[in-house]
């Protein structure tokens, strides 16, 4: 019995030994897929940097030749300036010139400037009423308190008829009180009473007469009536105006400046009004500046008085301000065209003598403020210099000049 255990154990582990024998290919295969996917990898990456590193090289390589190309561009250009410009120099160039001078020089902004009546008025009625007669025209010249219309008063007017016939009869009364009371006759009572209706109708009348003359309307100032707005028959009323009365003898021109400019300008300052319509131009200078900044443009408000004799200048005419912000009585000024610019800054040419002959000479200035296509050169010309103001086109530093 124990032999054929033995004999069935080492059976069985014959059969395990053949079925290992088979599995060992298969195992073999998977470990060899493995490897090769792990060399693909590797030979991929590998790859990889390889080409970004001959990327990266052809880009060098590339940077290096444009560097060249620009090195000999340069080159080129430096030689090629060189050589016009011994030929320049050589050359002798036409020129015309001008010795600078010391002189005023300003500069001013323009600003659009409103213009105004001194005098212009809407006449109301002071009381209500009725127009009853209209006695102004339009464009009609009036003066200072003439009537230009008048409202009905005809109750106001009886009412002065019955006061004025109560007063003469308290003014007989007051009379005899007044001699019975120096002769101790009647009462003091009696007396005081005369003489407070007396008084009392004196006052009615008087506030009767204001009343009517009220109903007349009147121009406040002398000028000429401009508009009327009502006729007869309309009821007059404080809130609502009459007529229009203006006078324009004398104007006022008002213009908003920038605030930027506010420590500029001072009351005082001379300024110059352009009326195009007109073709006139007037200097005067500026009576008020405002106080306070318009929060909307931040502008302040400066007023200019100016008379009008003949009249010509009307309210919202157009008119250009001219107002000086800058003035300098020895400034070196020269039109901006002579001026040139560089990489180092602006440079113009003025004649400079070497061995007896006259060249030009490249100055560079440090340039002010610009007005009219003039320019201030604050600094690196003086006065006495001679600059060249035609044919600096022409010309370089070094270039012989005939002039």
């Amino acid at each position: 019995m124990k032999q054929s255990n033995k004999n069935i154990f080492i059976h069985m582990r014959k059969i395990e030994l053949r079925a290992s024998y088979f599995r060992l290919p298969t195992i073999l295969n998977s470990m060899k897929q493995i490897i090769i996917l792990l060399i693909a990898v590797v030979i991929i990456a590998s790859c990889s940097a390889t080409k970004t590193n001959d990327d990266e090289n052809t880009k060098r390589q590339q940077l290096q030749l444009y560097k060249q190309e620009l090195h000999n561009l340069k080159q080129n250009i430096d030689d090629l300036e060189k050589e016009l410009g011994s030929t320049k120099k050589n050359e002798s160039v036409k020129v015309k010139v001008v010795e600078l001078q010391s002189d005023t020089f300003e500069h001013f902004i323009e600003v659009t400037g409103k213009v105004e009546a001194l005098d212009d008025v809407e006449v109301s009625p002071e009381t209500v009423g009725i127009i009853k007669e209209v006695l102004a025209k339009e464009g009609q010249t009036v003066k200072k308190g003439e009537i230009l219309a008048k409202l009905n008063t005809d109750v106001l007017e009886r009412s002065m008829d019955e006061i004025l016939v109560q007063l003469d009869l308290a003014n007989i009364n007051f009379e005899r009180q007044s001699n019975l009371w120096s002769q101790n006759i009647g009462s003091e009572m009696q007396y005081l009473q005369a003489k407070n209706t007396k008084e009392g109708l004196k006052k009615r009348v008087e506030s009767l007469k204001t009343q009517i003359e009220m109903g007349n309307i009147k121009s406040p100032l002398s000028g000429v009536v401009e508009v009327v707005h009502q006729k007869e028959g309309n009821i007059g009323n404080p809130q609502l105006p009459f007529a229009k009365v203006i006078n324009i003898s004398k104007i006022k021109v008002y213009a908003d400046i920038s605030e930027f400019y506010l420590t500029k300008i001072k009351k005082g300052d001379f300024v110059d009004l352009f009326f195009p319509a007109l073709n006139r131009e007037i200097q005067t200078s500026i009576s008020q500046i405002g106080n306070s900044i318009d929060p909307n443009n931040r502008t302040f408000r400066v007023r200019i008085n100016l008379d009008n004799p003949d009249k010509m200048i009307k309210p919202n005419l157009v008119s250009i301000i001219k107002v000086r912000d800058y003035w300098n009585k020895d400034a070196i000024a020269v039109p901006i065209l002579y001026i040139k610019e560089d990489l180092k800054g602006s440079y113009t040419y003025i004649v400079e003598k070497r061995n007896s002959k006259n060249v030009a000479k490249k100055v560079y200035v440090k340039t002010g403020v610009t007005n009219n296509n003039i320019i201030e050169i604050v600094d690196g010309l003086t006065a006495g210099m001679q600059i060249v103001s035609e044919g600096y086109n022409q010309i370089i530093d070094g270039t012989e000049l005939q002039f």
